[in-house]
């Protein structure tokens, strides 16, 4: 038997041809960007509420802790983690195993979110009554301010949408896009009134290019003093190049009479010198290195000396003390090491 051979790139797909998706797939996002705009227009102080709320459970020593079942539930761990991520101590709870056991996760000193848009979902109205007679607040995220969990609630954050972007109207589409989008509200309004600044940050976020750029300092990526080539303005070309290649760097500092840095002189400088002047060799380097050349802090982040190449376009970056001494070099190919670039 024969199998025909379909040539590559050429797999045959008629609906890209047929534009009426693309109308489908725009009529999703405008109703629920209509939906945030809806949830924007009703913020007031109900979410100033839960936010004070929140901030003085977790100034004394309380936990966000939040419950929802279904969608929501896939909403609340999304919450939670961008909650954790930033500062804010935050876990879920399964509402069914509230009831058998769970329910030893949640301290009189917490906050409990429950998420629900029908506010009517059974295992939260039986794991409600209990969460309450433990005497910690709780903030219902829901789209029907008069349930009955909402009811029960200390506050209530409306989250209501005209419409699902479903065209059934049925699959939790604008509702679960709002839930979300109030929950990055309520963490992101958590974040800066609790102070939480770029360090606190990477210091949750180690690993990964997050970790990287906000951690990493000049000190960790730069070659130290002893691996590149010191000279002062009088050292004449070919000694400064035996020293470059010596010590296999790209380029030589340059040092004035009190030890700071005067100069750089690159191997690129050279090779472009040596087109002109064959016997530019034995000129001192004071007459052919670049002037006060870019430095950077040896206390600076890693992710600087990044924005310093990009910038400058440069190959080489001096790295200096506070006195302007030179403690060691930058070279760009030590990025690609680093996984800086």
């Amino acid at each position: 038997m024969r199998i025909a051979r379909r040539t590559p790139g050429r797999y045959p797909i008629p609906f890209m041809a047929n534009g009426r998706h693309l109308q489908k797939a725009r009529r999703v996002l405008d109703i629920e960007i209509a939906a945030l705009r809806r949830v924007r227009r009703r913020l007031g102080p109900s979410f100033l509420k839960a936010v004070a709320l929140m901030q003085n459970r977790l100034e004394n020593g309380g936990k966000i802790i939040i419950t929802g079942i279904g969608k929501s539930g896939h909403i609340g761990h999304k919450i939670a983690a961008t909650l954790a991520s930033t500062g804010t101590t935050s876990v879920t709870l399964d509402p069914v195993d509230a009831a058998h056991g769970d329910l030893g996760v949640v301290n009189k000193k917490d906050l409990i979110l429950v998420l629900s848009y029908s506010g009517s979902t059974d295992e939260l109205l039986r794991v409600v009554p209990l969460l309450k007679r433990l005497g910690t607040p709780i903030v219902v995220m829901t789209g029907n301010a008069r349930s009955h969990l909402a009811r029960q609630s200390d506050v209530v954050l409306d989250v209501s949408v005209d419409q699902e972007a479903c065209p059934l109207n049925l699959a939790p589409t604008s509702s679960t896009t709002a839930m979300l989008a109030m929950g990055d509200a309520l963490a992101m309004v958590l974040l800066e009134s609790r102070g939480f600044r770029r360090e606190d940050f990477a210091r949750l976020h180690p690993a990964g290019a997050i970790g990287r750029d906000l951690l990493m300092k000049v000190r960790e990526i730069m070659r130290p003093r002893t691996s590149v080539p010191l000279v002062t303005l009088k050292t004449t070309v070919a000694k400064a190049l035996a020293e470059i290649t010596a010590k296999r760097c790209g380029a030589a500092i340059v040092l004035d009479a009190k030890g700071k840095v005067a100069g750089i002189y690159t191997h690129g400088d050279f090779v472009r010198g040596f087109q002109k002047d064959p016997a530019i060799g034995d000129r001192p380097l004071q007459a052919v290195m670049t002037k006060n050349p870019v430095t950077i802090s040896v206390d600076s982040l890693a992710a600087k000396a990044l924005h310093i190449f990009e910038t400058h376009r440069i190959e080489d970056l001096v790295v200096v003390d506070a006195s302007h001494r030179p403690v060691g070099l930058v070279d760009s190919q030590d990025l690609t090491r680093f996984r800086l670039l």
